[in-house]
């Protein structure tokens, strides 16, 4: 018996397994599982401008026991067509088409919106360059040698997989570096450091009064008075305190696929899909991260900006990313044409840098307010029994959570906050320091600091105590 079909025996065994473990669940693990890896490599393919290959390796390495399942797909690359296919042992497929300026979307063979690109913003940005067109070389040796460490590779698994890093003091670029094959315009996928930047487009609705924090969510699909979902906030959207049973999104590993919330991968309207689960706990009573809650938001973005994709997308660009000089985002859709606000946000490091640069002078850019009054403050302030210390779209440092002490406890500043992304995405803002820190890499989110970055962030802070740097806004 060859060693192929002998591996084939053993997948089908594990999918079997899964299948065993539970059957409304598990039945759904070949589209999820293609899923995302179709998107993922369209995506960091057509975008970003990567390898296929290195990517899925890169990424089966950071997701413990994928490898079972990815070594049985079969994945095609068209770069004619511009769309990736994935295929799991005959029962599942799934297929990404990538549109220029929109990125990738998953078709699932009833078409997808049509989505007009928003034009241009040719209005100068209210933040000004921070940085050359060049990278920019570490401006101290200690600052080398942070950076030397964060992508040093240590001799055995898990691996950093550092991609980049950009270090911004006072508003300017001190320090920066790139991995082979990638560079200061290469767009970086956030994953969830996506729902950092919807929890700042809600932000701006709620400073145009379109929507209100503590409000209950204006979702059609809750709004009889018998619905207890009818009580859920956007608060509680944002703070993963809703209380809808869709599992969990903590994870990045085979059992990921088994998550409710991961069918996702198989649906045309990811929100809407969201919203038709029912309650698992009361509103508010209890803390469970998972992507459902975003793809609402997202969906509440393109009610309250006019209904319509090209709507939701030129409300971002005009709102948030063209004041910021953000020129080099892309989000993504689903196939309804609505944001996939949960994890499909592509930019620069420099650009994740500029939005850090946004909540580091609290939500006002160039004399103008982006942000409402008090909403960084509020994004930061910790959710109750959120372990991981976690506020309204931001990870945070401000609780005495089992995240915030571990990061303390590893040199973090108390009133540090961040976006994140599985496998090693960070957008971490450092007031008291002046400081903004984007690191984006791909490593295992298991065992805690595998992917360096509280190294990172204790050896920069060390580097720039007392430094004097001219402010660039």
């Amino acid at each position: 018996m060859t060693h192929r079909r002998l591996f084939l025996i053993a997948t089908s065994a594990t999918v079997l397994g899964l299948l065993g473990y539970g059957i409304a669940r598990a039945r759904d693990v070949p589209q999820v599982a293609t899923g995302f890896v179709a998107s993922l490599l369209c995506a960091e393919t057509f975008v970003s401008g990567l390898d296929p290959g290195a990517v899925l390796a890169e990424t089966t390495d950071a997701m413990p026991g994928t490898r079972l399942l990815t070594s049985a797909m079969t994945t095609h690359v068209d770069r004619v067509t511009r769309e990736v296919t994935a295929g799991l042992l005959g029962v599942g497929r799934s297929r990404a088409v990538y549109r220029d300026s929109i990125g990738c979307t998953l078709d699932h063979g009833d078409g997808i919106a049509k989505v007009t690109v928003p034009s241009d913003e040719r209005a100068p940005p209210l933040l000004p360059e921070i940085a050359p067109s060049s990278p920019v070389a570490p401006v101290t040796p200690e600052l080398s040698a942070a950076l030397d460490r964060a992508f040093a590779e240590p001799d055995a698994p898990p691996f950093r997989r550092t991609h980049a890093v950009v270090v911004v003091k006072n508003g300017r670029v001190i320090a920066e570096r790139y991995a082979n094959g990638y560079g200061v315009d290469a767009p970086l996928l956030g994953f969830s450091a996506t729902k950092s930047v919807i929890s700042a487009l809600i932000g701006i609705l709620v400073r145009e009064h379109k929507l209100a924090p503590q409000a209950p969510a204006p979702v059609a699909a809750w709004q009889h008075q018998n619905d207890p979902r009818h009580a859920v906030t956007v608060d509680q959207l944002l703070r993963h305190t809703a209380g809808l049973a869709l599992g969990s999104s903590l994870e990045a590993s085979l059992l990921s696929a088994l998550q409710p919330v991961n069918r996702m991968f198989g649906e045309n309207d990811m929100a809407a899909f969201a919203e038709g689960f029912p309650l698992a706990t009361a509103p508010g009573t209890a803390w469970n991260y998972h992507d459902g809650n975003y793809l609402i938001l997202s969906q509440l973005i393109r009610n309250a900006s006019g209904g319509g994709p090209d709507d939701a997308l030129r409300f971002a660009r005009h709102e948030l990313f063209a004041p910021l000089g953000m020129d080099h985002v892309t989000l993504q859709v689903d196939a309804s044409g609505t944001v996939e606000g949960s994890s499909q946000m592509l930019a620069s490091a420099r650009d994740w840098a500029r939005f850090g640069l946004l909540y580091l002078h609290d939500g006002v850019i160039g004399g103008k307010r982006i942000l409402p009054e008090g909403w960084v403050d509020y994004s930061a302030a910790p959710t109750p029994n959120a372990f991981v210390g976690y506020g309204a779209g931001f990870w945070t440092n401000r609780d005495d959570s089992f995240g915030a002490r571990h990061r303390i406890d590893h040199g973090w500043p108390r009133d540090a906050f961040f976006a994140k992304g599985t496998m090693g995405q960070y957008v971490i803002i450092i007031p008291s320091e002046h400081l903004v820190i984007a690191r984006f890499g791909r490593t295992v989110n298991w065992p805690l600091g595998a992917d360096g970055v509280s190294d990172l962030v204790s050896d920069v802070v060390k580097a720039t105590k007392g430094m004097k740097v001219a402010k660039g806004d």
